[in-house]
């Protein structure tokens, strides 16, 4: 029978006090009681809208069925059909606005939880598979993926199961590119994102870190190197800042910079490969998934008092609303429609070596109000003349966007970009305008989602694999 409850199973979380003082991850993850009772609201519907929201199209009722029968196994092998990176998309994809919102139990109340099935049976067959993966019989092709990140793992777990020799070319000492870089342990666990990285290991997928194509190699070489074609999925790592005074400042970060210290090179470990610092409080500048995770992460880190500074209101932020949510619950300060004007520093000049010279001591802010929509269609933030206030803070972390880094077309002859930096391509193969070299994901986009750059890696998989047959 149906369960026909309007609510969907909430998931179980660390209580917020809890978790706001360690990296652990916030969800606990569905019982298989618990999943089976979601399962069973799925209507099974035969036209499946959800699939259609799904960027990787997996089949979301058939994978559910196998839920509400028990085999969770069997379940698995349907997700992985259409994704190489399950229990990472269980995590970070943002369901509610892509699968869950084509959901038809959506209509007149919540929808199945999708996301959290998806990750409920992930984390079951990571916990519980014995058998090895087959290794596909290979068809003596050779491909080169450039970076580590979702699109190019996903390129590589589908040319690999079609026979292809595939190469991972990552520029830094660990796989997962934004996966472990970018996203903090207490969202997406490492251990998560090196299971994942084995089992594409397993199918035959080389991974070489430590190599930054255009540097180490360039694609051409890769060519001479008898690689048939590349697939470029260099994700877009190169912070922007707002231009304006005090930015250069010691105890300002990106935000690139700061999780990246802290997610890569455990900076909140005891003896941490890179320090980090440990600030009282603290200023987030941004809206989005990023400025949530650092804001988070500084909260963990320490900090007494974290703001989110947001030039919109609530109703325009870019952030997932769980994401929202639960910093909320956490303690953060939301200081929005307020936009920073200039970031205040200490200054002796008597004396040029004391070291608090040039640390951040606080950040001018500015009101807003919402205007005309701009060319988005968003309300224009418009300043409100004579608003100014100072937040004391001796920590600012800049999360307003970043490009993809021009490393790879300044050293690649025929590759055009786009006026942000993003490789120009066909969007119905990923095909770039160099013969044999196709991109996807946030080196063509500039920073989008995870579950979209894997989409554009399967794109760009079976293109490939039709240029090698017909090459």
């Amino acid at each position: 029978m149906p369960n026909m409850n309007p609510k969907k199973n909430p998931m179980p979380t660390q209580e917020p006090q809890v978790r706001a003082h360690n990296f652990d991850e916030v969800a606990l993850g569905y019982t298989a009681e618990i999943a089976v009772d979601e399962a069973n609201r799925c209507l099974h519907c035969k036209n499946a809208p959800c699939v259609q929201g799904c960027p990787v199209n997996i089949h979301i009722p058939d994978f559910i069925q196998k839920v509400k029968e028990g085999d969770f196994e069997g379940a698995y092998g349907v997700i992985a059909l259409s994704s190489s990176l399950p229990a990472v998309c269980g995590r970070v994809c943002p369901q509610e606005s892509q699968c869950e919102s084509k959901c038809v139990r959506g209509i007149k109340a919540e929808p199945v939880g999708i996301g959290t099935l998806e990750r409920f049976v992930a984390d079951y067959h990571n916990n519980h598979a014995a058998a090895e993966p087959a290794v596909p019989e290979q068809n003596g092709h050779k491909v080169a993926i450039v970076g580590s990140g979702p699109s190019g793992l996903t390129c590589a777990g589908d040319l690999a199961k079609l026979g292809y020799k595939v190469t991972v070319f990552e520029a830094l000492h660990l796989a997962g590119g934004v996966l472990v870089y970018g996203i903090p342990e207490f969202r997406l666990p490492k251990k998560i994102v090196q299971k994942e990285v084995d089992e594409l290991k397993k199918l035959g997928v080389d991974v070489e870190t430590n190599v930054v194509i255009g540097k180490t190699l360039t694609i051409d070489e890769l060519f001479e190197m008898g690689y048939e074609a590349v697939f470029v999925g260099s994700g877009a790592g190169l912070p922007r800042f707002m231009g304006i005074p005090g930015e250069s400042l010691k105890g300002v970060y990106s935000a690139n910079e700061f999780l990246t210290r802290n997610n890569l090179m455990k900076a909140y470990l005891g003896d941490p490969s890179t320090p980090i610092q440990h600030a009282k409080k603290v200023a987030v500048v941004g809206g989005g998934n990023v400025a949530m995770d650092a804001a988070r992460t500084a909260l963990r880190l320490g900090a007494e008092k974290v703001y989110i500074v947001y030039r919109r209101s609530l109703n325009e932020l870019p952030a997932r609303k769980e994401e929202v949510e639960h910093a909320m619950e956490e303690g953060i300060d939301f200081r929005l429609l307020q936009n920073p004007v200039e970031i205040l520093g200490y200054q002796n000049p008597d004396d040029r070596r004391d070291p608090k010279n040039g640390c951040v001591t606080g950040i001018k802010v500015i009101k807003m109000e919402l205007g005309e929509p701009d060319a988005s269609g968003r309300r224009r933030p418009v300043e409100i003349p004579g608003s100014e206030e100072v937040l004391d803070v001796d920590c600012v972390v800049i999360s307003i966007g970043t490009s993809p880094n021009p490393l790879i077309k300044d050293t690649t002859a025929g590759l055009e970009v786009n006026r942000h930096g993003g490789i120009i391509v066909e969007e119905s193969t990923g095909k770039t305008t160099k013969e044999g070299v196709y991109a996807g994901g946030d080196a063509v986009t500039g920073a989008a989602t995870v579950i979209l750059a894997m989409g554009a890696g399967k794109t760009a998989a079976k293109a490939i694999d039709e240029y090698l047959k017909n090459k």
